[in-house]
């Protein structure tokens, strides 16, 4: 809220002095959840929950499990940034899932990925920012500095069959290019696409062979290995 970037049309680079006040509030170990009474509670006076990191994947989760209940076996959910897909195509075929080039104007796609029956979730640095002095300020922020990542990041994809769960590891992107493929990998049930700064493409190796780069703008380079 004290970035304001994607919730009013003028966001600003707050004073270091009051992101410093607000850092040591930010602790996942402050929620404290009450099971019994279905309830839960923040330990700290100032402090929030918000579940924009999580909350379209669950909602995508959910129309899923809904459309399974009914009897629909191939079906596309699409919430923006957060695609779940159902079986596969009516004929039998992966479907297709396109991943967004983060720098272009128009939405144009910059690699194509196959799947059948699992979640695509991206988070980059290009849906919601501002820029000033020729510096980009994404709505993405680093609990640890309280300012937005500058990770070497644009965009990171996550494949696996839990909306829910890619939405969460999407935000490896916090994490830069290394240890966010070391968390990827370490959890062991889902694949990622990664694309840096400087406009390369890494993909996790169970996606190798799956992953196809679809680059109009001729500026991307997938590298195979990492």
């Amino acid at each position: 809220k004290l970035w304001n970037i994607g919730q009013t049309d003028n966001p600003a680079i707050p004073q270091a002095e009051d992101i410093k006040k607000l850092v040591p509030l930010v602790n996942y170990r402050d929620v404290q959840i009450d099971e019994a009474n279905n309830q839960a509670s923040l330990t700290r006076a100032g402090q929030m929950v918000d579940l924009g990191g999580i909350a379209k994947g669950y909602a995508g989760d959910m129309v899923r499990d809904i459309y399974r209940k009914n009897g629909v076996k191939s079906a596309i959910i699409n919430l923006g940034g957060n695609v779940v897909a159902l079986g596969s195509k009516p004929d039998g075929s992966a479907w297709s899932i396109g991943i967004q080039n983060p720098r272009s104007e128009t939405g144009e796609i910059v690699g194509i990925i196959k799947v059948t029956d699992k979640a695509v979730v991206t988070s980059g640095d290009y849906q919601r920012y501002f820029e000033q002095d020729g510096k980009r300020y994404c709505h993405i922020l680093d609990p640890h500095t309280g300012y937005p990542v500058d990770s070497g990041l644009m965009s990171v994809t996550i494949i696996t069959s839990s909306s829910t769960e890619a939405d969460g590891l999407s935000k490896a992107f916090v994490l830069g290019l290394d240890k966010g493929l070391d968390l990827v990998q370490s959890y062991g049930q889902a694949e990622a696409v990664f694309i840096t700064t400087d406009k390369k493409i890494y993909v996790t190796p169970g996606l190798r062979g799956k992953f196809r780069l679809e680059d109009k703008s001729h500026e991307y380079t997938y590298v195979e290995e990492r």
